[in-house]
C-alpha cells in the first residue's frame, strides 16, 4: 500500500473511525483501524464488537494511490500522529516487516502493523427495506428520550431505546422504570413488516455526533441481531439488546382528574429555583401543591432551609392537588418539549405525572412521584 493524502482529509475520516474503538477493549485487534486503500479510495474500518464504523474516502479526494492494499494500525497513535502533523500532504507507505512509513515534508514516522486477516468480518451488507428518515427529525428522536433510559446494567434492555414501527408510524420509548419518554413520528412511506426493536442508547448518542444536522435522510437497515445506518460516505452499525422491552402502552391513562396548563418557561425556571435547596441523596424532591390557579413549588431540608415559588397556571379541572418528585427528572422532561406551555396530567398524588405540548400527543413524559409520608 501507498497513497498520498492531504493532513485535513484524513483527519476528518478518521474521527469518525476513531469512535468505533474502546479504551476499555483488550483484546489488541480491537483497537486498531484498518484501511483498505482501492482504485475507488480508501476505507477506514473499526470495531469494537458493539459497535462499528466504516468510512470512505473518495479516490477524488485522494492525491495519489500508487500501489493498493490493507493494513490494520494502532488507532490511538495513526489518530495522534495525523492529528498533530500540519495541514500539508501526508505519505503512507506499507514497508516490510509490518510496518508503515509515514511522512511529510519534515517528519518521519514508523509503525508496526497487525496482520489484516485477524481484524472481524464486520458484514455491513443492506437489508431488502431501509427505513429512510430526516436526519434532524432523528435526532430530536434521541435527544428527547435517551435522558430517560437507565445507566444500570443489570436490567440491560432498559439501556436502550424501543424502536417500534408499525406501517407507517415509528414509536420511539426509553424508560428507567422511575420515568419514561415516549415520541411518536409519521414516515413518509409504510414499512413492510411490524418491528420491535432495542437499540444501545450510547451507540445512538455517538451516531447523532457523526454527522451535521441538515435536511440530509439517514438509511437505517434492521436486522434480527444489528442494525446498521448509513449516511454520507459513513456506515455505523450497533448490536441489538437482546431481551423483551417492557409493555408501556398501559402506563399512560386516557383520562386525568387533573389537567394544568403552565407557561413552559416560567415553570422550569420555578423547579430550578426550587432544586437549589435539594441534595441527590434525597433525590432532589420537590413539592407542587395546586390550590385553584395558583402552584406552589417547594423544597425544605432542615439542614439548610427552604424555598417557596409560586406561578399562576390555568387550572382546567379545578381540582386542587398535592404531589412531590424528582426536580431533576422533571427539568430533563421539560427541556425534551418544544412549546410555549406545557400540559401536566395526572390522576393523583401517588399515580405517574405526564407532560406534553397541549397542542399534540407526539411527545409524552412520564414520571414518577415520589411519596414524602
Amino acid at each position: 500500500m501507498k497513497f498520498e493524502i492531504k493532513q485535513n482529509i484524513l483527519m476528518e475520516y478518521l474521527n469518525y473511525a476513531i469512535k468505533g474503538i474502546s479504551n476499555k477493549n483488550i483484546i489488541p485487534i480491537l483497537n486498531c483501524i484498518k484501511m483498505e486503500l482501492t482504485n475507488d479510495g480508501l476505507y477506514l474500518l473499526s470495531t469494537d464488537n458493539e459497535i462499528a464504523i466504516k468510512a470512505f474516502i473518495k479516490k477524488e479526494d485522494i492525491e495519489n494511490i500508487e500501489k493498493c492494499g490493507d493494513i490494520l494500525i494502532s488507532g490511538k497513535f495513526i489518530y495522534e500522529i495525523v492529528r498533530k502533523l500540519p495541514n500539508s500532504i501526508i505519505c503512507i507507505e506499507e514497508v516490510i516487516d509490518n510496518k508503515i512509513l509515514i511522512t511529510t515534508d519534515n517528519s518521519s514516522f514508523t509503525l508496526n502493523c497487525n496482520n489484516p486477516m485477524d481484524f472481524p468480518d464486520l458484514e455491513l451488507e443492506d437489508s431488502k427495506n431501509p427505513l429512510k428518515i430526516g436526519k434532524k427529525i432523528f435526532t430530536n428522536i434521541i435527544k428527547q428520550t435517551s435522558f430517560a433510559t437507565s445507566t444500570q446494567e443489570s436490567r440491560p434492555v432498559l439501556t436502550g431505546i424501543n424502536f417500534k414501527i408499525n406501517e407507517n408510524i415509528l414509536e420511539c420509548t426509553a424508560t428507567d422504570s422511575y420515568r419514561l419518554a415516549r415520541k411518536k413520528i409519521e414516515l413518509n412511506e409504510s414499512y413492510p413488516e411490524e418491528i420491535n426493536i432495542i437499540i444501545p442508547t450510547k451507540n445512538l448518542v455517538e451516531l447523532t455526533r457523526l454527522y451535521n444536522v441538515d435536511d440530509d435522510n439517514l438509511e437505517m437497515h434492521i436486522f434480527n441481531n444489528k442494525v446498521i445506518f448509513k449516511f454520507n460516505n459513513i456506515i455505523l452499525m450497533s448490536k441489538l439488546i437482546n431481551g423483551n422491552f417492557p409493555d408501556t402502552s398501559k402506563l399512560i391513562p386516557i383520562e386525568f382528574e387533573n389537567k394544568l396548563v403552565a407557561n413552559i418557561n416560567d415553570y422550569f425556571d420555578a423547579i430550578d429555583r426550587a432544586s437549589l435547596l435539594t441534595s441527590e441523596e434525597e433525590k432532589n424532591i420537590i413539592t407542587m401543591q395546586i390550590d385553584g390557579n395558583n402552584m406552589i413549588i417547594s423544597s425544605n431540608i432542615p439542614e439548610i432551609g427552604n424555598v417557596e415559588e409560586h406561578l399562576i397556571i390555568n387550572n382546567k379541572t379545578n381540582n386542587n392537588i398535592k404531589i412531590s418528585f424528582s426536580s431533576k427528572y422533571m427539568m430533563e422532561a421539560i427541556k425534551s418539549l418544544e412549546s410555549e406551555e406545557i400540559e401536566i396530567l395526572f390522576n393523583g398524588e401517588i399515580k405517574p405525572i405526564i407532560l406534553k405540548n397541549p397542542n399534540n400527543d407526539d411527545l409524552i413524559q412520564l414520571i414518577v412521584p415520589i411519596r414524602t409520608y
